[in-house]
C-alpha cells in the first residue's frame, strides 16, 4: 500500500462523494464484459477484470473497515487469501499467476461485496483523521482502473476474433504542434510539494542539477514509429541497448504492441491506425532505440518535471488535468493533445530509485514502492487510460524496461 504524503494533507470534507464516483466508475468500466471476459487472464503481468474488482475492494475492507470500523466483520474471511496482491505483512495469498482459475466468487458475488463494503464505509468519511488513508484508497482504485482497461485490452487481443469491449468508433487525431520547449540549466527542485496526497516514493522534494536541454512539444506518431520500421529499427543492431537486442530478437519484436500491418487492435477491435496519433505501447527498449535512430535521446525525469513545473522561465506550469484522460466508460485511445500529461506515459532515461532522504513507512504501508526501487524505469504523464486529476508533475509511474501492455508512449528531449 503506498503512503501519502502528510504535509498539506486534505480534510475529510467531499470525500464521500469522490469515493462514490470512483467506485461507479470502476464498476462502469467492467460493465460490457462477460463472465468468462472478467475471469480470463492473459499473462502474469496482468490480472483479470474481475480479480481488480475484487482487489480494490479488499483494500476498502481491509485498511478502513477491519482496522477502523467498530464491530465489523469480515463479508467473507476465505476471500483475502486470493485478493491480497503481494503485502507481505497481511500474510499468505494466492500465487498471481493462478488469479485467473478463479472462476469463483462470481461477478454478482464480487459486486454484492462491492456494494456491502460501499455502505458499511459511510461514517468513516466524516472522520477527519482517516482522510490520508482515504485518499489512498482513491489513488489505489483509480490505478486500477487503468490496470483494468489495459489488462483487459491484452486478453481480448489474444482471441483470434479480436473481439470488441465497447462499439464507439475511434476519434481522429489532434495534429500536435511541432516545436521544443527550452531549458538553459540549473538547479530545478522536483518532488511532491504542493498540498494535497502524494504517494511516498514522489517525495522527499529536493534539488537537482540539469544541463541546458529541450523537451519535445508532442508526442512521437504512428507516422514516424513506421518510418522507424521501415528503415529497419528493428533489424539494426547499433540502435538497440545489448538487453533490448537480444529482448528484439529472443521475442520476436518488430513493431509496437496490437499492430498488425495498418491496423491496431483497440477496445473497440481492430481498427485502422490514425498515423498521426501518437504511437503506444512501446517498451523502453523500443522508446530508447527509436530515440537513438531519430539522432534524440529520452529526458530524465528530473527534466521532465522542470518543464512540467514551467521552471524553464518560458512557459506556465502544465495543467495536469488537462490533455486525452479518462473521464467514463468510453474506450481509451491515444489522439494527440497539447501539454504534457494525457494519451501516453512517457519513458524517460531515469531508474526508478529513492530519493534523497527517502524512507519507506514500516509494515504494510511501506510494501508497496520502496522495495520495487530496482531494474525498472520511469514514467512521466498520464494516459488517455489514466482517471483525470490521478496525476501530476511529480508523479512517479515505473515498468521494467520490456514491458509495453500499457499506454506508453515516446516524448523525445535533446542536449543544447
Amino acid at each position: 500500500m503506498p503512503r501519502p504524503n502528510t504535509a498539506s494533507l486534505p480534510t475529510h470534507e467531499g470525500l464521500g462523494e469522490r469515493f462514490r464516483t470512483a467506485r461507479a466508475l470502476t464498476e462502469a468500466l467492467a460493465a460490457p464484459l462477460s463472465e468468462a471476459d472478467a475471469t480470463i487472464q492473459s499473462m502474469e503481468d496482468a490480472s483479470p477484470a474481475k480479480w481488480h474488482l475484487a482487489h480494490v475492494t479488499w483494500f476498502w475492507e481491509t485498511f478502513l473497515l477491519r482496522d477502523h470500523l467498530d464491530g465489523y466483520a469480515l463479508y467473507d474471511a476465505r476471500w483475502p487469501f486470493v485478493f491480497n496482491s503481494y503485502y507481505e505483512a497481511e500474510g499468505a495469498r494466492i500465487a498471481r499467476f493462478s488469479r485467473g482459475m478463479l472462476s469463483r466468487p462470481t461477478m454478482g458475488e464480487i459486486l454484492d461485496w462491492r456494494a456491502h463494503v460501499d455502505r458499511a464505509m459511510a461514517p468513516l468519511f466524516e472522520r477527519a483523521e482517516l482522510a490520508p488513508l482515504i485518499e489512498l484508497g482513491l489513488a489505489h482504485e483509480q490505478q486500477h482502473q487503468e490496470l483494468l482497461l489495459t489488462d483487459i485490452k491484452n486478453a481480448l487481443f489474444r482471441n483470434p476474433l479480436g473481439p470488441a469491449m465497447r462499439e464507439e468508433g475511434a476519434q481522429s487525431a489532434y495534429r500536435q504542434p511541432g516545436g521544443w520547449h527550452t531549458h538553459p540549466g540549473g538547479i530545478a527542485r522536483v518532488g511532491h510539494q504542493e498540498a494535497g496526497f502524494a504517494f511516498d516514493n514522489e517525495g522527499p522534494a529536493h534539488r537537482v542539477l540539469v544541463e541546458p536541454f529541450a523537451l519535445s512539444s508532442r508526442l512521437v506518431t504512428n507516422r514516424e514509429w513506421a518510418d522507424f520500421i521501415a528503415d529497419g529499427g528493428y533489424e539494426t543492431a547499433s540502435l538497440w541497448l545489448s538487453d533490448g537486442w537480444g529482448w528484439v530478437n529472443g521475442e520476436g519484436i518488430g513493431a509496437p504492441l496490437y499492430w498488425h500491418e495498418d491496423e491496431h487492435f483497440t477496445h473497440c477491435g481492430w481498427q485502422a491506425r490514425d498515423p498521426d496519433a501518437p504511437v503506444t505501447h512501446v517498451s523502453y527498449y523500443e522508446a530508447d532505440a527509436f530515440a537513438t535512430w531519430a539522432g534524440l535521446r529520452l529526458p530524465t525525469e528530473f527534466e521532465w518535471e522542470a518543464i512540467a513545473r514551467g521552471q524553464d522561465g518560458e512557459d506556465a506550469a502544465h495543467d495536469p488535468t488537462a490533455g486525452n484522460q479518462l473521464d467514463s466508460a468510453a474506450p481509451p485511445l491515444p489522439r494527440g493533445s497539447a501539454g504534457l500529461f494525457g494519451d501516453c506515459w512517457q519513458f524517460t532515461r531515469s531508474a526508478y530509485l529513492p530519493y534523497p532522504r527517502f524512507k519507506p513507512a514500516e509494515g504494510a504501508v511501506g510494501e508497496y514502492n520502496g522495495k520495487f526501487m530496482s531494474g525498472q524505469f520511469v514514467l512521466k504523464g498520464a494516459s488517455c487510460a489514466t482517471a483525470r486529476g490521478h496525476s501530476r508533475a511529480s508523479y512517479r509511474n515505473f515498468f521494467y524496461p520490456h514491458q509495453r501492455w500499457q499506454f506508453t508512449g515516446v516524448r523525445l528531449a535533446k542536449d543544447l
